[in-house]
């Protein structure tokens, strides 16, 4: 496949690169030839989780002594990249390494973290979040699932989840719940506890969507859950806090998964055009696809040139909260958008369900909606420039 020569402004060295052809050949040998079965199963399986732990890449970035690598952000960037353009959207599993994980790296006790990250690094242990309800989508802080202390250093755990990415094979979840119903404001009697998948009083259903199949989508329910105090992850009262730190992190490595779905879709849009004949001569030898193609090459370049700006002041310590909002718009958007096109130019086969840009559009369609739907972001952005204050 062809695309426009990547420049990079981002300081790979020698040992990324290297990273990046033992990581490629070990998704080519362990996870490629599996991956339509993954897909069909609907679940990358417990087992995908361990062949990444047992190969060094369940945890890259966290300190030896857990059973990290201590390696930088950018070794995450290659992973992921290394990912996307073998066209491996549903492996998720770096959702409990990358994203959950961190949570208790960064609030839990030092009990905490030796008792759950060790196995998230070695694979033997997967961890989900779940902060989304079916009756408030997007609006965090008016949870009502309620976490009510007994007396007997417990929490006593009632309500419902949804929408919780490998939630079906996770072995303990983190969950937003609230602890204070009379605080202040909704946001401010929010707390975060982690609580075992095989609770008497749990229950978990699978989600049948479309899209993503092989990353597993779950509901949760909440029967009087019986959760020691000392699960509680943070300061009690803090999760809402907490989980907005984390959201910058989040949609900035967000936008580097989007982008690289778009650029995945964009090969597969050159290699259909320069492959499918019409009227004797290749669909991309006619000016109206040859347009097509390079607005979308332009506009992969400019999201790849900002997503990268971005990763650099994030790198220097730089905040780049509103930023990276508009990247994570900007770059779901566009890799919506150019798998539609890729539907369009590859015709009759980019609708069957085995085609891999058929699976590109349904996959990036999920993304205008995880980490903060498109609208989010744009109520950020137009927040960020002023808009809607009274004078």
């Amino acid at each position: 496949m062809q695309s426009l020569p990547k420049k990079s402004l981002l300081p790979f060295t020698e040992e990324h690169e290297a990273f990046r052809k033992e990581f490629g050949e070990f998704l080519d040998r362990e996870i490629v030839p599996y991956y339509m079965d993954m897909e069909k199963n609907h679940s990358v399986g417990k087992e995908t989780f361990k062949k990444f732990g047992d190969a060094g890449y369940g945890c890259l970035w966290l300190d030896k002594k857990y059973g990290g690598r201590e390696l930088d952000m950018l070794y995450s960037i290659v992973y992921g990249e290394e990912l996307n353009k073998r066209g491996l959207n549903g492996v998720l599993t770096r959702l409990s390494s990358d994203t959950v994980a961190p949570y208790i790296y960064a609030h839990g006790t030092e009990e905490q973290k030796a008792k759950y990250l060790p196995g998230v690094a070695s694979g033997d242990t997967c961890i989900c979040i779940c902060m989304t309800e079916a009756e408030h989508g997007s609006d965090l802080a008016h949870i009502e699932t309620s976490a009510v202390k007994d007396g007997k250093g417990n929490y006593i755990v009632n309500g419902g989840k949804i929408y919780i990415s490998n939630g079906m094979v996770s072995d303990y979840a983190i969950v937003a719940v609230v602890t204070n119903p009379n605080a202040e404001k909704p946001h401010k009697g929010i707390s975060l506890l982690i609580i075992p998948t095989d609770a008497p009083g749990f229950e978990r259903k699978l989600l049948n969507k479309i899209g993503l199949n092989s990353q597993d989508t779950s509901e949760y329910i909440f029967h009087d859950v019986v959760v020691p105090e000392e699960n509680l992850l943070g300061e009690e009262n803090r999760g809402f806090y907490y989980l907005m730190q984390h959201l910058e992190k989040e949609r900035l490595m967000g936008s580097w998964g989007t982008l690289g779905m778009a650029e995945y879709a964009f090969e597969l849009c050159v290699q259909r055009a320069n492959e499918r004949l019409v009227a004797g001569k290749p669909l991309g030898a006619y000016q109206h696809w040859q347009f097509e193609i390079a607005k979308a090459a332009a506009e992969l370049d400019q999201a790849r040139s900002y997503v990268e700006h971005l990763t650099l002041l994030f790198m220097a310590g730089e905040s780049v909260n509103t930023q990276v909002s508009i990247a994570k718009y900007a770059t779901s958007e566009l890799a919506y958008k150019i798998s539609d096109l890729g539907v369009q130019i590859w015709g009759g086969p980019g609708i069957l369900r085995d085609n891999a840009i058929a699976r590109q559009f349904v996959d990036t369609r999920h993304y205008r909606l995880m980490a903060g739907t498109s609208e989010v972001q744009l109520g950020i952005i137009a927040k960020a420039i002023g808009l809607g204050k009274k004078k």
